[in-house]
């Protein structure tokens, strides 16, 4: 796929997500998003955001928006992250408020909003009596703590496609994905409970989440930073 296609292709994948919550066009979606396996690479993000390249570098550079390592071997941003900003850079377009620099309010914000999370405070005494064996299950749970009270339906409608098409792949467990099939169908309060329980149930869930992706770049550098 060349350069114009995966591009065509990104602003289909953008216009579907405005179209969902239908389930079926969340999986035409879905598909694309696969078949530019999941991510894009960084002058394509930027022409898609109608920013420069060098603005784009500058926030990725400063942890705002996050970049993995694409099967190639490049550092390309993720599609899902990059759709967040989209909508939130576009919505500022259509209201009149900014034709120039409209990432730069979107980043900002997303970084105002990493300040006012306090990661300690979701873990309370597990943190105080942690040994270091346990950080990267406490990072786990301060993530899913922080989600919880975000939960809404459509989130976990997308967090059961992630979890099927994992299960089709075959990368989980069929335990574990048995295991969230069960969390799923949970009223919200007790599946909200349930993600953010230090239990053995709650950590063994919270190993393979398709939960994961839900928070911004800053709210995870936070937790990262603060839990170590």
């Amino acid at each position: 796929m060349n350069v114009t296609d995966r591009k065509r292709t990104l602003r289909n994948i953008a216009r579907l997500r405005r179209a969902e919550p239908n389930p079926e066009v969340a999986l035409v979606r879905e598909d694309l998003e696969e078949a530019l396996e999941g991510t894009v690479s960084r002058n394509l993000a930027a022409q898609f955001l109608g920013v420069s390249h060098t603005a784009l570098n500058n926030w990725i550079d400063s942890g705002d928006l996050p970049v993995v390592l694409s099967r190639s071997g490049r550092k390309e941003v993720p599609i899902p992250p990059l759709l967040d900003v989209y909508e939130q850079v576009e919505e500022g377009r259509a209201s009149g408020r900014r034709q120039l620099h409209t990432l730069e309010p979107v980043m900002v914000g997303a970084r105002q909003q990493a300040q006012r999370m306090r990661p300690g405070r979701l873990l309370h005494a597990e943190l105080a009596s942690a040994d270091r064996h346990r950080i990267s299950e406490l990072r786990s749970l301060a993530y899913h703590r922080a989600i919880a009270p975000r939960l809404r339906r459509p989130m976990i409608e997308e967090a059961e496609r992630k979890l099927e098409r994992w299960a089709r792949q075959g990368k989980i467990d069929p335990r574990h994905a048995a295991a969230w099939r069960e969390v799923f169908a949970l009223p919200m309060a007790q599946l909200r409970k349930v993600i953010g329980t230090d239990d053995p149930r709650g950590r063994d869930l919270r190993q393979n989440s398709p939960l994961a992706g839900a928070l911004s770049e800053p709210e995870r550098r936070k937790i990262l930073a603060r839990i170590r």
